[in-house]
């Protein structure tokens, strides 16, 4: 259960650092008040109405300027700066975290001997099952 814990949580930090860089566009065409066309990864299409503008020409020449067509872009922008720079830390700050380091790597220095200390001794003799006698048993 622990080791499908650790796998469940490190996806999902994979996941976090994943979409909290990710940047993306989204353009949008509006013909008036109606969405025409979005897209996510290339320039929207436009419906051709402002093509249909600037060929006729109008009497009143303040309604071919302004368009009911409309293009809105959303920019969603990811993190740049996920690492900290070692230079930015004091120097106390700088002091701790070598020491840290180098006291942590050093707890785990494995030993070369192959040798166990109590093969020369033999088990004790159990003259009655404790457990039985007190009647306390492990469910």
């Amino acid at each position: 259960m622990k080791k499908v814990f650790h796998k469940i949580m490190s996806i999902s930090m994979a996941f976090v650092v994943l979409f909290s860089t990710m940047s993306f566009t989204i353009d949008m065409h509006y013909c008036g008040d109606n969405m025409v066309d979005y897209s996510f990864f290339h320039n929207v299409e436009s419906c051709g109405m402002e093509k249909a503008q600037l060929a006729s020409k109008c009497e009143n020449p303040k309604m071919s300027k302004n368009s009911c067509c409309s293009d809105e872009q959303i920019i969603l922008e990811g993190q740049d700066d996920l690492k900290n720079n070692f230079s930015t830390l004091t120097f106390e700050q700088q002091v701790f975290v070598a020491s840290f380091v180098y006291s942590y790597i050093n707890l785990f220095e494995g030993t070369t001997s192959k040798e166990v200390p109590f093969i020369d001794y033999s088990p004790q003799f159990v003259k009655r099952d404790v457990q039985v006698l007190h009647q306390t048993f492990l469910i």
